[in-house]
């Protein structure tokens, strides 16, 4: 992607331009990001998805519109049978990782590739009745907000006040203030930062596409590389187990063994001394597909060229390539076209061909695998 020619996407912006001025710091609305634009799921699709056990899904249905005057909150998978009549205002169904499902959805999500690979997240489709939503909130992540059908109101402000209703099943602030307010009709866009509280109304039927980002925790992040580096120390340290042969005898039962911490300590030290350690877990842990993602194996390329399935995640850094939580040395010529691979998600056949053997070995297995697939 060339990020320095504007996007009508953007507003007529560049990715360049977009990235140092709005990306993290302000909101932005875009008229017309596409033009003319249908969904590409009508409704009897899209709620077909929810219906899927191996889609997540949850169905909103707001305080005004319920009989006792609570917001509800249901997780799916939900028969046609179970949702209200489409007559009935105020109810919304939200559909996760369409993206993973749908290879239209994936090839839009594609179209937000200037922002690194390893923080796009997934495409989420809301349904809603007319004066239907999830009430005033905030997320801890970026979101770009495409109308894809009907009209919704937004109104967005930097809220300071972060409470939150007491005992509800979504998270609504108790002291929303908005501060702009919008009408979006198919095709128009809003992006916003991390923390900025908007609420989102249907005026009438409408769909809503909200394409989110990967923002992990610290602490989230800490727990993920720590188990992946301790798998590869486990790994490289073999069986070996605690021996205190010196151990004396001890008047107190209780007091912690010098010789036990300082095993301990010989055990994080072998843990992280491999200097890309941290670099191949980060890879591994960026790479790992969602819990609920499958794969559908038994492939091959035929010596064509090969594009990586829709749900394979790929990464790569100076020394590895990363695809769906496992790690490759890489280097030469391979590297290059396996970072190709990656960045285009497609390898054509010409390249295919300049890979070494066991390179050609591994698209293979991952052809086998389901990671990807072969193409003329």
């Amino acid at each position: 992607m060339n990020i320095k020619n504007p996007l009508q996407l953007l507003g007529g912006l560049s990715p360049e331009t977009f990235m140092r001025r709005y990306w993290e710091k302000k909101p932005l609305l875009i008229r017309g990001a596409i033009p003319g634009f249908q969904p590409l799921l009508d409704r009897t699709e899209l709620l077909d998805l929810a219906a899927q056990d191996d889609v997540e899904s949850r169905q909103v249905v707001q305080a005004q519109a319920d009989k006792q005057g609570k917001w509800r909150l249901k997780h799916g998978p939900f028969p046609r049978k179970s949702l209200p009549p489409f007559k009935t205002p105020g109810w919304t169904v939200l559909v996760q990782g369409v993206d993973l499902h749908d290879e239209r959805v994936h090839q839009l999500m594609n179209q937000f590739r200037f922002v690194p690979d390893a923080r796009l997240d997934d495409l989420m489709i809301s349904y809603a009745t007319d004066g239907g939503g999830v009430g005033p909130h905030f997320d801890s992540y970026d979101v770009f907000l495409l109308q894809a059908h009907g009209r919704r109101r937004w109104r967005i402000g930097r809220q300071k006040d972060l409470t939150l209703l007491p005992d509800m099943p979504v998270k609504i602030l108790a002291n929303f203030v908005p501060e702009q307010e919008f009408v979006l009709e198919p095709g128009d866009m809003l992006y916003l930062p991390p923390h900025w509280a908007h609420d989102g109304i249907a005026e009438g039927e409408c769909m809503t596409y909200s394409i989110g980002f990967r923002s992990p925790s610290k602490g989230e992040i800490a727990r993920e590389l720590l188990q992946c580096l301790a798998e590869q120390a486990a790994d490289e340290a073999g069986p070996a187990i605690y021996r205190d042969p010196d151990q004396p005898a001890v008047a107190r039962s209780a007091e912690m063994p010098a010789g036990i911490l300082k095993f301990a300590q010989d055990a994080l030290r072998a843990a992280l001394k491999d200097p890309l350690g941290l670099q191949r877990s980060l890879g591994e842990v960026l790479t790992e597909p969602k819990a609920h993602v499958w794969f559908h194996g038994g492939g091959s390329f035929e010596g064509g060229g090969v594009r990586l399935d829709r749900r394979t995640r790929m990464l790569f850094d100076a020394k590895h390539v990363f695809i769906n939580g496992e790690s490759y040395r890489a280097a030469g010529a391979d590297a290059r076209r396996m970072r190709q691979l990656a960045d285009e998600r497609e390898l054509p056949a010409s390249e295919v061909d300049k890979l070494s053997e066991p390179a050609q070995e591994l698209l293979a297995q991952w052809c086998e695998d389901g990671w990807l697939h072969g193409i003329d």
